[in-house]
């Protein structure tokens, strides 16, 4: 359907692509009512949703069950006292409520904000003062509910506890609560309809170098994963998709919902804690997944995995995003498989703003072209236009306009926003370079790159070398410093199974980087540890390294 809020659907090159895509956006809308309902009420028997877990269990639902489920939780909540502008945390994991809830929540008009099951109490108390939080749904697997708990007493605004998969003292039954409700929904009217700018959506950020960040979305937001799911996934009508994550993450709904379900894919999800490379190939192969994304880190265990044990010939499409794209990682799964890696690049602020698309040859490990809609731009510290090659920040200019998706600032925080979007031009923090053609290829974080001897080095470039070498399993780079030059290179590397820390191989792997990249970029100071410090969404903490004596 996702054709009926385009201009045009079809187009014959990137050129025209990026020329003549357009949006047409409907006054009012809401994707709940607008896609979801839609397609329950044209295609009620047409297959939206397929869940699976490890131990086994299926459950698959059709968009008619997803309007009507949605519509329980919808009365439900209202039932409770939620309402339009109220904010709702969803920690719901893989669960298939997660779909049923935040497709309630916009249709009832509230704030949905999805989070991860990894936050501990400190973490929770944190967002909930910050954003009013007002109810929680949350799972009943693992320890999150006991934090949730442990929170309350520091969070004022939090009223109400909803829990699925279980029942637990002092807590509302979501499963139970919605079943005895209708399965009908009329779309609210008056003061509590919904209206394009209106919040929807509110994202805490990683957190990579501070506190996370709050970063809300407007009603129109789903309708700039057009180009996600359709144009860059390549989604199919008669297709499976899975993109792996946690319902916690925005890529979720990048990968998982708005774009895929306009498209009219079927979403599926694996609902799993421990990520086992044998176990999702074997889900891949079962259930014989047509469009598949997942970040490079996947990829990488995916093919040192038994590959050739397994049938994937369903797969006909494959996208990457999240981190950049190791060349290498590129390479082998293409060799093994016959399938290019068309590579993605966003922020939680804002849609699929750089990426590879099917009209074009990928590049290994470059992100792309702009993406249609996105004035984007690279610029140095003065803040002028970088020549081809040249490092500096991807920026993105909003004179002639607010990209379809892009947020409308930090939520709570005008100081942040100014600082980060002045004189129409959004400061991603994010460094790359252009080649002649004009493809971005990524360096790192703006405080990540690294100031040594005159040069600037990304840290992308060199962790991308050490990881062609078989002893390298995972490694970051950041700046160490160095009385003589004032900072250098550091590597902190975990090593493969097999390979031990010595002087020897330090020195062997130095020399590998000298000999595949710039020789001014090799780590001068090598430090093996057991695992490198992450934020809980995944992302390497380049700043503790930075900060680690």
């Amino acid at each position: 359907m996702f054709e009926e809020f385009l201009t045009r659907s079809e187009f014959s090159s990137y050129k025209d692509f990026k020329e003549n895509f357009k949006v047409n956006v409907p006054e009012n809308f809401n994707y709940g009512f607008d896609v979801v309902d839609r397609l329950g009420m044209e295609k009620p028997d047409k297959l939206a949703l397929l869940w699976t877990n490890v131990a086994g269990d299926e459950r698959r639902f059709t968009f008619a069950d997803i309007m009507r489920n949605s519509n329980k939780v919808a009365n439900y909540l209202k039932s409770q006292g939620i309402k339009r502008g109220d904010k709702v945390m969803l920690i719901l994991k893989r669960h298939y409520q997660f779909w049923f809830a935040i497709i309630a929540l916009h249709k009832l008009g509230a704030v949905c904000i999805p989070a991860t099951h990894l936050l501990t109490k400190k973490d929770l108390v944190y967002r909930n003062n910050a954003a009013s939080v007002k109810a929680i749904i949350c799972t009943s697997d693992g320890e999150i509910a006991e934090h949730v708990e442990a929170s309350q007493a520091e969070s004022p605004t939090l009223e109400m506890k909803f829990i699925v998969n279980g029942d637990r003292e002092g807590w509302l039954n979501l499963d139970a609560g919605m079943e005895a409700c209708s399965d009908v929904f009329p779309r609210p009217a008056g003061e509590e309809a919904t209206h394009n700018e209106d919040m929807m959506l509110l994202y805490f950020t990683s957190g990579t170098t501070g506190m996370p960040k709050m970063v809300g979305h407007d009603f129109v937001y789903p309708l700039g994963h057009i180009v996600t799911g359709a144009f860059w996934h390549q989604v199919q009508e008669d297709g499976i998709h899975l993109t792996v994550s946690d319902t916690g993450w925005g890529k979720a709904v990048w990968g998982k919902l708005y774009g895929q379900w306009m498209a009219e894919t079927v979403v599926f999800v694996y609902d799993f804690d421990k990520f086992i490379p044998e176990d999702l190939l074997a889900v891949l192969e079962k259930y014989r997944i047509t469009t598949f994304c997942a970040p490079p880190t996947i990829y990488r265990f995916l093919i040192k995995a038994n590959f050739s044990s397994y049938d994937l010939s369903s797969l006909s499409y494959c996208t990457v995003a999240g981190e950049p794209l190791n060349p290498e990682v590129f390479n082998q799964f293409h060799k093994l498989t016959g399938i290019k890696l068309y590579e993605g690049f966003g922020q939680t602020e804002t849609t699929l703003t750089v990426a590879t698309y099917p009209w074009m040859e990928p590049r290994p490990g470059s992100m792309g072209l702009p993406s249609p809609g996105y004035d984007i731009d690279i610029v140095d510290e003065d803040g002028k236009p970088s020549k081809p090659g040249e490092v500096g920040q991807i920026v993105i200019r909003t004179d002639k306009g607010k990209p379809l998706g892009m947020f409308r600032g930090y939520y709570r925080d005008d100081a942040l926003t100014a600082k980060m979007w002045h004189d129409d031009v959004y400061y991603t923090g994010d460094m790359a370079w252009k080649d002649e053609q004009g493809y971005f290829w990524y360096e790192g974080r703006a405080d990540d790159v690294i100031k040594s001897s005159g040069y600037r080095i990304g840290p992308f470039e060199v962790e991308s070398v050490l990881l062609q070498h078989p002893a390298v399993l995972e490694a970051a780079i950041s700046g160490a410093e160095d009385p003589v030059r004032g900072i250098v290179v550091k590597a902190t590397i975990v090593l493969a199974q097999g390979y031990e820390a010595s002087d020897a191989l330090t020195k062997e792997l130095q020399n590998y980087v000298k000999t595949n990249t710039a020789p001014y970029k090799y780590p001068r100071v090598v430090e093996y540890v057991e695992e490198l410090p992450k934020t809980i969404s995944g992302k390497i903490r380049r700043v503790e390294l930075r900060n680690r004596k």
